[in-house]
This record gives C-alpha cells, sequence and structure tokens, in this order.
C-alpha cells in the first residue's frame, strides 16, 4: 500500500470517528435550554490567570537572553557554526515570548472588558425595568 492510499484510508476512518462522535453527542440541557452557563467569579478568575501569566512571562521569559547572546557571539568569534544557531534560537524565543504576552494580555483585557460591558449592560437593563414598571403603576 503506497502513502497515499493510507493516508486517504486513515482521513477517511478519522472523518468517519468524529461522525459517529457527533451523532452520539448529548442532547441540549433538559427543558430545552441552554447548557452553556457563564459564571462572573470564573471569568474573572480565568483574566486574573491571564494576566498573572502576562507579568510573569515579561519579567521570567527573557532571563536566559543575555547569557545565551553572549555565548552566542563568543560560539561565532571562536569560528563555531552552533554560534549562529543558538543566536537564531534566542531571536526565534524572543519573538514567540512577545507572541505569548501579548495573546496573555489580550485575553486578560477582552475578559475584562467582557465583564464591565455585561455588569453595565445589566444596569441598564435594571434602569429600564425599574422605570417601565414605575411608569405602569403611575398611568
Amino acid at each position: 500500500m503506497s502513502f497515499e492510499e493510507e493516508w486517504s484510508a486513515a482521513r477517511a476512518t478519522a472523518a468517519a470517528n468524529i461522525s459517529m462522535r457527533l451523532d452520539q453527542a448529548a442532547p441540549a440541557a433538559p427543558g430545552g435550554g441552554a447548557d452553556l452557563a457563564l459564571n462572573q467569579d470564573h471569568i474573572g478568575a480565568v483574566g486574573t490567570e491571564a494576566h498573572t501569566l502576562h507579568s510573569r512571562l515579561q519579567a521570567d521569559g527573557r532571563h536566559a537572553a543575555t547569557a545565551s547572546a553572549d555565548a552566542a557571539g563568543a560560539l561565532s568569534r571562536e569560528g563555531f557554526a552552533s554560534g549562529g544557531a543558538l543566536a537564531r534560537a534566542n531571536t526565534r524565543w524572543e519573538s514567540q515570548v512577545k507572541t505569548l504576552v501579548a495573546a496573555c494580555a489580550q485575553i486578560s483585557n477582552g475578559l475584562n472588558y467582557s465583564l464591565s460591558s455585561h455588569a453595565k449592560e445589566e444596569q441598564r437593563l435594571y434602569a429600564e425595568f425599574t422605570t417601565s414598571k414605575i411608569d405602569e403603576y403611575l398611568k
């Protein structure tokens, strides 16, 4: 059997397994209601953890940058090809740390925004509801 034939068979098996799992998925919550519940405390905790990870990555993600750059320079000066490879690895590492820091900030900020906008929307709805009830009683 060629690679292409094996690959096609593996993809077909995977697709069939996914289809069977989807067919066996649990039905909606009893009573037809939604089965997704968001808890503001949980969302806040995730946002806090994302902020903590953001802070830790900024502080600890680059602790070996200077030593790695120095080692890469020393290896290159001595004629070792591994000096250039170490420099490229260090550059890639720093790029990835920056990406993770930005992602953590985006998660933290997004969740904080969601929580505050949800709270404002709740206040607005409450105010509209209470004023409509007041109008109803005054008429």
